[in-house]
């Protein structure tokens, strides 16, 4: 599937909203004569494909419209707007990441970057690089979190110690470590919520 992001918010629009047409009912290539029928798409089974397409194109738009909302307010003075995020960001994924929320000195977004990529139980992610985007990103905040594919919403002892390395060395270059979320299927939990911040 192509990649999304690079789509205008009009193209994505357009094509949500465009009709689903059942594969029985499309013309086949070659075969301008062939005129589609007059049947409804609510009794015509589609695709999966294009259903998933279409799911794709929604939570794309929902993503962004998140995203613009954590842009023009505080991040952390509504966080669950950042926890819908999180939540849909990691929706499916099969495979553990790390993402970087890069906040401004009145803790508005500045961006959102997945920075590591894991396996099905774990994440390597490295403080040096997390520092070194920090300063790229010009950041006085940052957020971080990871999801747990297994939906296990509990937080571990490697959890913990790597929270406490990220504050320790991004506090060298004064950037500050607001919170720390895991998200597992539905529930996020939050480190500061639980005094571990």
């Amino acid at each position: 599937m192509e990649n999304l992001c690079a789509l205008s918010r009009e193209t994505l629009i357009g094509e949500l909203l465009s009709p689903l047409i059942p594969e029985e009912s499309r013309p086949m290539v070659g075969d301008p004569t062939r005129a589609y029928p007059v049947t409804s798409t609510a009794t015509t089974p589609c695709s999966a494909e294009a259903l998933a397409r279409k799911l794709a194109l929604a939570r794309e738009l929902l993503l962004r419209d998140l995203r613009d909302q954590m842009q023009s307010s505080q991040v952390m003075d509504s966080p669950q707007v950042l926890r819908e995020w999180l939540r849909l960001y990691c929706a499916g994924l099969e495979h553990e990441v790390f993402i970087a929320i890069f906040l401004d000195a009145r803790h508005r977004l500045i961006d959102a970057v997945e920075l590591f990529r894991g396996t099905l139980t774990q994440t390597a992610v490295y403080p040096r690089e997390v520092v070194k985007a920090a300063l790229a990103h010009n950041a006085a905040a940052i957020a971080l979190a990871h999801n747990h594919p297994s939906k296990a919403a509990e937080l571990s002892r490697a959890d913990e110690f790597l929270t406490q390395t990220l504050k320790t060395a991004l506090v060298l270059v004064d950037v500050r470590v607001l919170d720390h979320f895991v998200v597992a299927g539905d529930t996020v939990v939050s480190f500061a919520e639980r005094g571990l911040i």
